[in-house]
């Protein structure tokens, strides 16, 4: 297999659009934080191997970052992820911003320090919040009021304070502020939601380069379930954003759309992207979403799915998914997947998670969160030898196969 290697700030010339001489100026007093090569390239599909370099380690890709929305992966502790094989996880500006503030992070040292967390972070902006919390928040040109979850006073949010958050978090990669459009929607709400996302991208491009970061911008690419929408959306966020941008999302998924509408705009805007950098597909999924994905070139995810579905009893393994809390696992002394080796898997029986789960002992969630974690880390790493021995398809349906059998 033939090594490709490209890094963020060497874009090739048929990447340019005009202006070189400027172009090449910018990148060289604007410096990049992010190193991004694409190792294995599928002669099948557009799956790849990349990895990714930040300041705080190599992350090989596909990658699934767990989410620690308020610095923390529910049910396990930094050491324990570290231990488990994760290198970057998911804060949350919004979250963060509420509780326990930036002044709190700011004092303490950063997002890193406060959490014991050596390896990387990625933050989102609070753009989902404007989807998930539209019922306490007003959306307005400057940016988005919310009025807060926890105790009901006023906060708001700006692409440019998103930014100024993230920075005082200490984040290796940062997310633009966005509009994440709600499902369904028309035409007409679609572009107006697009043109803010649009908008907002500008100020934030602008505004990173004012600062004296030490961490990568993200562009999110917006435009519903229109695929002319996402194809202009594309288009003009790379142009924005080329030379300023170090990686390309895909926001405004996984909203309850069918997974055929998903899988077609990913395949529409995908391929706009510079391939020389990272894609991350945000808030995806289930372990068949993000097979599907990465067959279609994305590199990153993110979901809240492994560490939610353990804390309710539901457990991935290699042959689908079990409820523990079903009778038929009450005197079951086989582990949760006979082909893993996780710790939980190691020692426990699926008769004594079943009885730690209906009994309500915290214990419970921290041992299927170590497993649902692990399987997750387990299927990234599957992928990435699929890829680099060019066996995608054939591992594709060796995956399926394995997830319609019983296993009880």
């Amino acid at each position: 297999m033939r090594v490709v290697e490209n890094v963020i700030f060497h874009h090739s010339l048929d990447r340019m659009r005009g202006g070189l001489t400027s172009q090449v100026a910018l990148l060289q007093r604007f410096p990049m934080f992010l190193k991004f090569t694409v190792t294995h390239q599928s002669s099948e599909s557009p799956a790849r191997c990349g990895r990714m370099e930040t300041e705080h380690g190599t992350i090989e890709t596909p990658v699934f970052m767990p989410v620690g929305t308020v610095g923390t992966v529910k049910a396990l502790d930094s050491q324990e992820l570290e231990a488990l094989g994760v290198t970057i996880i998911l804060g949350n500006t919004y979250h963060l911003m509420m509780r326990p503030g930036p002044d709190v992070l700011l004092h303490l040292g950063g997002l890193h320090k406060f959490m014991t967390w050596p390896k990387s972070i990625l933050t989102d902006s609070g753009g989902y919040q404007i989807f998930s919390l539209a019922k306490l928040r007003k959306l307005k040109e400057e940016g988005v009021e919310f009025q807060s979850h926890l105790d009901g006073t006023t906060h708001f949010l700006t692409p440019e304070k998103a930014l100024e958050i993230q920075q005082i978090l200490g984040s290796d990669i940062w997310m633009v502020l966005d509009e994440c459009t709600p499902y369904p929607a028309t035409p007409e709400q679609t572009r107006t939601s697009m043109e803010l996302t649009l908008r907002w991208a500008q100020r934030s491009v602008k505004t990173y380069q004012k600062m004296q970061p030490k961490a990568s911008l993200f562009g999110i690419v917006q435009g519903g379930m229109y695929e002319d929408l996402r194809h202009e959306c594309a288009t003009r966020l790379r142009e924005m954003g080329e030379g300023v941008f170090q990686g390309w999302a895909l926001g405004g998924l996984s909203v309850q759309e069918p997974n055929e509408t998903t899988f077609r705009m990913i395949e529409v805007a995908s391929p706009l992207l510079p391939r020389e950098a990272p894609h991350y597909l945000m808030g995806m999924g289930l372990p068949a979403d993000i097979v599907e994905a990465v067959e279609r070139g994305m590199d990153m995810f993110d979901c809240v799915i492994p560490t939610r579905n353990a804390r309710n009893g539901q457990l991935f393994t290699s042959r689908g998914t079990i409820q523990i809390r079903h009778a038929q696992y009450t005197q079951d002394s086989k582990p949760i997947d006979e082909n893993c080796t996780c710790m939980t898997c190691k020692n426990y029986s699926r008769a004594y998670l079943r009885h730690l789960y209906l009994a309500k002992e915290i214990l419970s969630a921290r041992l299927n969160t170590i497993h649902n974690i692990s399987y997750y880390l387990g299927l990234m790493k599957a992928l990435q030898q699929a890829i680099r021995e060019d066996r995608f398809q054939k591992f594709k349906r060796d995956f399926y196969e394995a997830q319609n059998q019983s296993d009880s």
